[in-house]
């Protein structure tokens, strides 16, 4: 038995009911950051400071010697790399706290992504629909806590026929 494609059905993500609270999804694969897409990233947000840019002064004014990765980068990173397994189906973002960058990232790092399911309640105001909570960290190669930040989305309870 063949059926229509059902573009929220079909693509990734989970709904409401597929959530539990404790619950932890990792994310695969990792993402090594490049220095090109870093400054191309810092470019496009016009965030270019000689931190992110500029090799010769990072080497002369940075502690580490190096550029770092501007920090709205990975945070974007990490909830991208969480889409697939967390807010695929999400109807619509509904804020983001208590982001934290707990440590520099440099080119050439790894980083990996993990979610924990921290609180779900149905939506009062829309029928059939439900808020999930989450907790986001980012870690790189030497297994180093970057990143964290909560969100909160809304998702369909359930997979309608």
């Amino acid at each position: 038995m063949t059926r229509e494609f059902d573009a929220r059905a079909d693509r990734y993500g989970r709904f409401y009911d597929e959530f539990e609270v404790g619950d932890i999804y990792r994310h695969w694969p990792g993402k090594t950051i490049t220095e090109s897409e870093d400054h191309l990233y810092c470019m496009l947000t016009m965030a270019g400071s000689p931190l992110h840019v500029d090799s010769h002064y990072a080497n002369l004014e940075m502690p580490q010697g190096k550029n770092i990765v501007v920090g709205t980068y990975i945070y974007a990173l990490l909830t991208g790399m969480s889409v697939a397994d967390i807010s695929g189906k999400a109807i619509v973002s509904l804020g983001v706290k208590e982001l934290k960058h707990l440590l520099p990232v440099f080119h050439g790092d790894t980083i990996y992504a993990s979610t924990e399911i921290l609180e779900k309640r149905l939506s009062k105001s829309k029928e059939g629909q439900g808020i999930v909570s989450v907790k986001t960290s980012g870690i790189n190669q030497n297994s180093e806590l970057v990143c964290t930040f909560e969100r909160a989305f809304l998702v369909p309870l359930h997979r309608t026929a």
